[in-house]
């Protein structure tokens, strides 16, 4: 891979870097087994992983939990997560090599996700790839999440690059919407967490990549596009 114009590659974690659902529903139908209810079958679920640990709840315990309540199911789900460590979390497939050539042709690469940093770094570090990320900002990290842009602008900071210099690829339209307002190119990551009722193209990301190993392509022809001049 031979990139001229890019410097740097970001990445949401969960749906777009790594397949993390197996872990994520799986603490979901525990807590929903606790409370005597049924476990949510795990092609649904798959599909909300990327709202987050709330959007799971919502889906599992309804949308009319009152706030008190649902804080308290969201601490539940972040300690069992914590609990029960990711088992099944697994590097999307063909991701590793791919971060492995940035790395090795000194091209930066980084995280940015909403995901709150006790459960991002024990994550990464388990799945061999923490020292290598030259910027990890978790959802935690500032005050504003995605789809603010602040997050993405930091990361930027962080490798050393301008933002047009980036690309930011995720698996949810927020994670366009954030990348676009930071100045960066964006990919999709349609394989990622994305319900079968949602339109990807209309998101208006610069590429949109249905397998992971698509990565690759797709960031050569942003790299010589025009749109860095």
């Amino acid at each position: 891979m031979i990139l001229v114009q890019l410097k740097a590659v970001l990445l949401d974690l969960d749906g777009t870097l790594v397949d993390t659902a197996p872990d994520l529903v799986a603490v979901l139908n525990i807590m929903l087994k606790e409370n005597g209810q049924n476990a949510v079958p795990y092609a649904i679920a798959r599909n909300v992983v990327s709202e987050g640990a709330l959007g799971l709840l919502r889906l599992g315990f309804g949308f009319n939990l009152g706030s008190a309540e649902e804080e308290a199911l969201r601490n539940q789900f972040l300690n069992l997560y914590l609990k029960h460590r990711p088992i099944k979390s697994k590097i999307f497939n063909g991701l590793y090599n791919i971060l492995n050539i940035l790395y090795k042709n000194k091209i930066s690469w980084g995280i940015v996700t909403n995901k709150p940093e006790n459960m991002t770094f024990p994550l990464l570090k388990s799945l061999g790839i923490y020292e290598r990320a030259t910027s990890i900002v978790s959802g935690d990290r500032l005050s504003e999440r995605k789809p603010h842009p602040a997050p993405l602008l930091l990361a930027a900071k962080e490798v050393g690059a301008k933002p047009n210099q980036c690309v930011y690829v995720g698996d949810a339209r927020r994670d366009i919407v954030a990348g676009q307002a930071a100045g960066m190119h964006t990919i999709t990551a349609a394989y990622g967490y994305i319900p079968p009722s949602e339109d990807t193209s209309n998101w208006g990301a610069d590429c949109i990549i249905r397998r992971p190993v698509d990565l690759t392509q797709a960031l050569q022809e942003l790299d010589s596009s025009e749109r860095y001049s």
